[in-house]
Protein backbone atom coordinates (compact mmCIF):
# COMPACT_ATOMS: atom_id res chain seq x y z
CA UNK A 1 0.00 0.00 0.00
CA UNK A 2 1.33 3.49 -1.10
CA UNK A 3 2.71 5.51 1.66
CA UNK A 4 -0.33 8.15 1.05
CA UNK A 5 -2.87 5.47 1.27
CA UNK A 6 -1.46 4.24 4.21
CA UNK A 7 -1.71 7.44 5.53
CA UNK A 8 -5.01 8.55 4.76
CA UNK A 9 -6.20 5.05 6.09
CA UNK A 10 -4.76 5.86 9.54
CA UNK A 11 -6.03 9.29 9.54
CA UNK A 12 -9.63 8.00 8.76
CA UNK A 13 -9.14 4.91 11.72
CA UNK A 14 -8.27 7.83 14.02
CA UNK A 15 -11.24 9.99 13.06
CA UNK A 16 -13.61 7.51 13.52
CA UNK A 17 -11.88 4.78 16.05
CA UNK A 18 -14.00 6.13 18.85
CA UNK A 19 -17.59 6.34 16.91
CA UNK A 20 -16.88 2.50 16.13
CA UNK A 21 -16.01 1.29 19.29
CA UNK A 22 -19.01 3.48 20.59
CA UNK A 23 -21.17 1.29 18.04
CA UNK A 24 -19.90 -1.49 18.82
CA UNK A 25 -20.41 -1.59 22.58
CA UNK A 26 -23.86 -0.35 21.58
CA UNK A 27 -25.00 -3.53 19.43
CA UNK A 28 -23.59 -5.45 22.33
CA UNK A 29 -25.31 -4.16 24.88
CA UNK A 30 -28.65 -4.33 23.24
CA UNK A 31 -27.92 -7.96 22.09
CA UNK A 32 -27.31 -8.41 25.71
CA UNK A 33 -30.26 -6.92 26.71
CA UNK A 34 -32.79 -8.57 24.33
CA UNK A 35 -31.23 -12.16 25.68
CA UNK A 36 -31.77 -10.69 29.47
CA UNK A 37 -35.13 -9.45 28.12
CA UNK A 38 -36.19 -12.40 26.18
CA UNK A 39 -34.98 -14.68 29.71
CA UNK A 40 -36.90 -12.63 32.04
CA UNK A 41 -40.24 -12.77 30.05
CA UNK A 42 -39.68 -16.51 29.18
CA UNK A 43 -39.58 -17.15 33.20
CA UNK A 44 -42.27 -14.79 33.85
CA UNK A 45 -44.60 -17.07 30.93
CA UNK A 46 -43.46 -20.32 32.61
CA UNK A 47 -44.90 -19.06 36.42
CA UNK A 48 -48.21 -17.87 34.86
CA UNK A 49 -48.30 -21.37 33.24
CA UNK A 50 -47.59 -23.52 36.34
CA UNK A 51 -49.95 -20.85 38.10
CA UNK A 52 -52.64 -21.47 35.71
CA UNK A 53 -52.31 -24.94 36.16
CA UNK A 54 -52.23 -24.77 40.09
CA UNK A 55 -55.59 -22.45 40.17
CA UNK A 56 -57.00 -24.77 38.02
CA UNK A 57 -56.50 -27.84 40.06
CA UNK A 58 -58.39 -25.44 42.91
CA UNK A 59 -61.08 -24.37 40.81
CA UNK A 60 -61.97 -27.97 40.23
CA UNK A 61 -61.47 -28.94 44.07
CA UNK A 62 -63.63 -26.07 45.57
CA UNK A 63 -66.37 -27.42 42.23
CA UNK A 64 -66.32 -30.78 43.15
CA UNK A 65 -66.19 -29.63 47.55
CA UNK A 66 -69.40 -27.54 46.36
CA UNK A 67 -71.43 -30.15 44.72
CA UNK A 68 -71.24 -32.33 48.25
CA UNK A 69 -69.57 -35.07 46.36
CA UNK A 70 -66.34 -36.75 45.16
CA UNK A 71 -65.67 -36.77 41.76
CA UNK A 72 -63.38 -39.97 41.33
CA UNK A 73 -61.70 -39.46 38.29
CA UNK A 74 -57.86 -39.71 37.57
CA UNK A 75 -56.14 -37.19 39.32
CA UNK A 76 -52.82 -37.87 37.88
CA UNK A 77 -54.49 -37.93 34.03
CA UNK A 78 -55.92 -34.66 34.84
CA UNK A 79 -52.77 -32.62 35.65
CA UNK A 80 -50.99 -33.93 33.16
CA UNK A 81 -53.31 -32.94 30.34
CA UNK A 82 -53.53 -29.23 32.52
CA UNK A 83 -49.65 -29.28 32.09
CA UNK A 84 -49.63 -29.95 28.43
CA UNK A 85 -52.65 -27.79 27.74
CA UNK A 86 -50.30 -24.92 29.56
CA UNK A 87 -46.61 -26.12 27.91
CA UNK A 88 -48.51 -25.83 24.21
CA UNK A 89 -49.73 -22.46 25.87
CA UNK A 90 -46.43 -21.02 27.36
CA UNK A 91 -44.15 -22.07 23.92
CA UNK A 92 -46.41 -20.01 21.61
CA UNK A 93 -46.54 -17.24 24.34
CA UNK A 94 -42.74 -17.79 24.24
CA UNK A 95 -42.12 -17.62 20.32
CA UNK A 96 -44.66 -14.39 20.01
CA UNK A 97 -42.12 -13.06 22.87
CA UNK A 98 -39.32 -13.92 21.02
CA UNK A 99 -40.48 -12.75 17.34
CA UNK A 100 -40.99 -9.30 19.41
CA UNK A 101 -38.18 -8.87 20.85
CA UNK A 102 -35.63 -9.98 18.46
CA UNK A 103 -37.30 -7.81 15.86
CA UNK A 104 -37.12 -4.79 17.63
CA UNK A 105 -33.56 -5.74 18.62
CA UNK A 106 -32.25 -6.31 15.37
CA UNK A 107 -34.07 -3.38 13.88
CA UNK A 108 -32.28 -1.11 16.58
CA UNK A 109 -28.85 -2.50 15.31
CA UNK A 110 -29.41 -1.54 11.83
CA UNK A 111 -29.66 1.61 13.39
CA UNK A 112 -26.25 1.65 14.73
CA UNK A 113 -24.55 1.01 11.29
CA UNK A 114 -26.85 4.04 9.79
CA UNK A 115 -29.49 2.65 8.14
CA UNK A 116 -32.73 4.73 7.96
CA UNK A 117 -35.03 2.48 10.03
CA UNK A 118 -37.91 4.91 9.20
CA UNK A 119 -39.01 2.95 5.79
CA UNK A 120 -38.36 -0.38 7.65
CA UNK A 121 -40.95 -0.29 9.49
CA UNK A 122 -43.44 1.33 7.68
CA UNK A 123 -42.81 -1.48 5.31
CA UNK A 124 -43.15 -4.12 7.85
CA UNK A 125 -46.45 -2.32 9.07
CA UNK A 126 -47.70 -2.25 5.90
CA UNK A 127 -46.54 -5.96 5.13
CA UNK A 128 -48.51 -6.61 8.73
CA UNK A 129 -51.43 -5.33 7.47
CA UNK A 130 -51.83 -7.16 4.09
CA UNK A 131 -50.87 -9.88 5.63
CA UNK A 132 -53.45 -9.46 8.43
CA UNK A 133 -56.52 -9.06 5.37
CA UNK A 134 -54.60 -11.98 3.50
CA UNK A 135 -55.18 -14.72 5.63
CA UNK A 136 -58.39 -13.67 8.07
CA UNK A 137 -59.01 -17.47 8.17
CA UNK A 138 -55.56 -18.08 9.38
CA UNK A 139 -55.57 -15.95 11.93
CA UNK A 140 -58.97 -16.75 13.70
CA UNK A 141 -57.90 -20.13 13.58
CA UNK A 142 -55.11 -19.31 15.45
CA UNK A 143 -56.84 -16.94 17.80
CA UNK A 144 -59.74 -19.35 18.68
CA UNK A 145 -57.11 -22.46 19.35
CA UNK A 146 -55.56 -20.07 21.83
CA UNK A 147 -58.54 -19.35 23.44
CA UNK A 148 -60.05 -22.87 23.61
CA UNK A 149 -56.72 -23.75 24.96
CA UNK A 150 -56.88 -21.36 27.95
CA UNK A 151 -60.18 -22.12 28.40
CA UNK A 152 -59.84 -25.76 28.39
CA UNK A 153 -62.99 -26.57 26.58
CA UNK A 154 -61.51 -30.04 24.83
CA UNK A 155 -58.39 -32.05 24.99
CA UNK A 156 -57.00 -35.46 23.52
CA UNK A 157 -58.83 -38.13 24.62
CA UNK A 158 -62.10 -36.70 24.85
CA UNK A 159 -65.31 -37.13 23.17
CA UNK A 160 -66.59 -34.13 21.58
CA UNK A 161 -69.46 -32.65 19.60
CA UNK A 162 -68.62 -29.84 17.01
CA UNK A 163 -71.49 -30.04 14.02
CA UNK A 164 -70.71 -32.53 11.84
CA UNK A 165 -67.99 -34.09 13.60
CA UNK A 166 -68.51 -36.11 16.40
CA UNK A 167 -66.04 -38.31 18.23
CA UNK A 168 -62.66 -38.53 20.06
CA UNK A 169 -60.08 -36.12 19.56
CA UNK A 170 -56.99 -37.61 18.74
CA UNK A 171 -55.02 -34.07 18.41
CA UNK A 172 -54.85 -30.47 19.12
CA UNK A 173 -52.93 -27.58 17.41
CA UNK A 174 -53.89 -23.58 17.15
CA UNK A 175 -55.01 -24.39 13.70
CA UNK A 176 -56.85 -27.59 13.60
CA UNK A 177 -58.67 -30.73 15.93
CA UNK A 178 -58.39 -33.47 14.72
CA UNK A 179 -61.42 -36.17 15.35
CA UNK A 180 -61.64 -39.81 14.82
CA UNK A 181 -65.74 -40.19 14.45
CA UNK A 182 -67.48 -43.79 15.30
CA UNK A 183 -66.74 -45.40 11.96
CA UNK A 184 -62.74 -44.83 11.97
CA UNK A 185 -63.19 -41.38 9.64
CA UNK A 186 -60.52 -38.51 10.71
CA UNK A 187 -61.82 -35.06 10.63
CA UNK A 188 -59.84 -32.46 10.25
CA UNK A 189 -61.87 -29.71 11.83
CA UNK A 190 -60.33 -25.62 11.75
CA UNK A 191 -60.69 -23.95 14.83
CA UNK A 192 -61.91 -21.02 13.84
CA UNK A 193 -65.10 -23.34 12.38
CA UNK A 194 -66.10 -24.81 15.89
CA UNK A 195 -68.95 -22.55 16.58
CA UNK A 196 -70.04 -24.38 19.95
CA UNK A 197 -68.67 -27.78 21.20
CA UNK A 198 -70.91 -30.62 23.65
CA UNK A 199 -67.68 -32.35 25.74
CA UNK A 200 -68.92 -35.39 27.42
CA UNK A 201 -66.05 -36.02 29.12
CA UNK A 202 -65.43 -33.46 31.47
CA UNK A 203 -66.19 -34.11 35.49
CA UNK A 204 -68.63 -36.47 35.42
CA UNK A 205 -71.25 -38.06 33.05
CA UNK A 206 -74.68 -39.54 32.91
CA UNK A 207 -75.61 -43.06 31.87
CA UNK A 208 -79.20 -43.14 31.06
CA UNK A 209 -81.42 -46.74 30.66
CA UNK A 210 -84.70 -46.90 29.69
CA UNK A 211 -87.08 -49.49 30.14
CA UNK A 212 -90.45 -50.38 28.00
CA UNK A 213 -92.24 -52.23 30.48
CA UNK A 214 -95.76 -53.76 29.03
CA UNK A 215 -98.57 -51.85 29.89
CA UNK A 216 -100.28 -54.66 31.79
CA UNK A 217 -97.24 -54.77 34.58
CA UNK A 218 -97.83 -53.35 37.92
CA UNK A 219 -95.83 -50.54 37.82
CA UNK A 220 -95.10 -50.87 41.94
CA UNK A 221 -93.78 -54.16 41.80
CA UNK A 222 -91.39 -53.92 38.96
CA UNK A 223 -89.90 -50.64 40.01
CA UNK A 224 -89.10 -52.93 43.35
CA UNK A 225 -87.26 -55.35 40.91
CA UNK A 226 -85.62 -52.52 39.04
CA UNK A 227 -84.32 -50.97 41.74
CA UNK A 228 -83.08 -54.08 43.76
CA UNK A 229 -80.98 -55.16 40.82
CA UNK A 230 -79.66 -51.09 40.26
CA UNK A 231 -78.94 -51.68 43.56
CA UNK A 232 -76.91 -55.00 42.96
CA UNK A 233 -75.18 -53.23 40.23
CA UNK A 234 -73.86 -50.62 42.32
CA UNK A 235 -72.53 -52.59 44.66
CA UNK A 236 -70.37 -54.88 42.02
CA UNK A 237 -66.50 -54.62 42.97
CA UNK A 238 -66.19 -54.13 39.42
CA UNK A 239 -68.04 -51.09 38.33
CA UNK A 240 -68.54 -49.53 42.14
CA UNK A 241 -64.95 -47.22 41.25
CA UNK A 242 -66.65 -45.94 37.94
CA UNK A 243 -69.68 -45.13 39.98
CA UNK A 244 -70.16 -41.29 41.11
CA UNK A 245 -73.52 -41.40 42.35
CA UNK A 246 -75.56 -44.08 43.11
CA UNK A 247 -78.10 -45.24 39.86
CA UNK A 248 -81.74 -44.26 40.49
CA UNK A 249 -85.30 -44.75 39.25
CA UNK A 250 -86.10 -41.02 37.60
CA UNK A 251 -89.40 -42.49 36.89
CA UNK A 252 -92.52 -42.80 33.85
CA UNK A 253 -91.18 -40.72 31.28
CA UNK A 254 -93.30 -42.21 28.27
CA UNK A 255 -96.79 -44.16 27.76
CA UNK A 256 -97.48 -45.57 24.61
CA UNK A 257 -97.77 -48.10 22.02
CA UNK A 258 -97.78 -50.53 24.55
CA UNK A 259 -95.35 -49.87 27.09
CA UNK A 260 -94.69 -47.86 30.13
CA UNK A 261 -91.23 -46.68 29.68
CA UNK A 262 -89.33 -46.45 32.98
CA UNK A 263 -86.04 -44.02 32.83
CA UNK A 264 -82.83 -45.41 35.24
CA UNK A 265 -79.95 -42.98 35.41
CA UNK A 266 -76.80 -43.53 36.84
CA UNK A 267 -73.81 -40.28 37.45
CA UNK A 268 -70.44 -41.75 36.26
CA UNK A 269 -66.88 -41.04 35.72
CA UNK A 270 -66.29 -39.28 32.44
CA UNK A 271 -66.00 -41.26 29.37
CA UNK A 272 -67.38 -44.32 31.19
CA UNK A 273 -71.20 -43.61 30.69
CA UNK A 274 -71.31 -45.94 27.43
CA UNK A 275 -69.99 -48.89 29.27
CA UNK A 276 -71.64 -48.58 32.43
CA UNK A 277 -74.59 -48.15 30.57
CA UNK A 278 -74.20 -51.13 28.50
CA UNK A 279 -73.57 -53.24 31.67
CA UNK A 280 -76.45 -52.42 33.09
CA UNK A 281 -78.67 -52.71 30.66
CA UNK A 282 -77.50 -56.33 30.36
CA UNK A 283 -77.95 -56.57 34.03
CA UNK A 284 -81.88 -55.22 33.94
CA UNK A 285 -82.75 -57.80 31.41
CA UNK A 286 -81.50 -60.78 33.17
CA UNK A 287 -82.90 -59.40 36.67
CA UNK A 288 -86.04 -58.51 34.63
CA UNK A 289 -86.48 -61.73 32.95
CA UNK A 290 -85.22 -63.65 36.51
CA UNK A 291 -88.54 -61.93 38.11
CA UNK A 292 -90.89 -62.40 35.46
CA UNK A 293 -91.44 -58.76 34.55
CA UNK A 294 -92.51 -58.51 31.20
CA UNK A 295 -91.20 -56.32 28.59
CA UNK A 296 -93.39 -54.69 26.40
CA UNK A 297 -93.68 -55.20 22.26
CA UNK A 298 -94.46 -53.06 19.57
CA UNK A 299 -97.68 -53.46 18.38
CA UNK A 300 -97.55 -53.18 14.57
CA UNK A 301 -100.94 -52.17 12.47
CA UNK A 302 -103.00 -54.68 11.24
CA UNK A 303 -102.98 -56.02 7.78
CA UNK A 304 -105.64 -53.63 5.55
CA UNK A 305 -106.33 -51.91 9.03
CA UNK A 306 -108.88 -49.34 8.16
CA UNK A 307 -109.20 -50.04 4.55
CA UNK A 308 -112.89 -50.67 2.77
CA UNK A 309 -113.14 -54.10 1.82
CA UNK A 310 -115.55 -54.96 -1.15
CA UNK A 311 -117.83 -57.85 -1.00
Amino acid sequence: MPPVQANAFVDWFNENSTEMVSGLINIAIIAVLALVLRAIVGRVIDQLAKRMVNSRERIDKAKAKAASRVIKQSNDGRGERQRQRANTIASVLKSVASFVIFGIAFVTILGQFGINIGPIIASAGVIGLAIGFGAQSLVQDFLSGIFMMVEDQYGVGDVVDVGDAVGTVEAVTLRITKIRDLNGGLWHVRNGEIMRVCNMNQDWANAVVELPLDYSVNLDEAKAVIQRNIDEFADNPEFAPKIIERPSITGVVGIGNGAVTVRVMVTTQPGEQWAMGRELRGHLKAGLDAAGVRVAYPILPLANAGASQSG
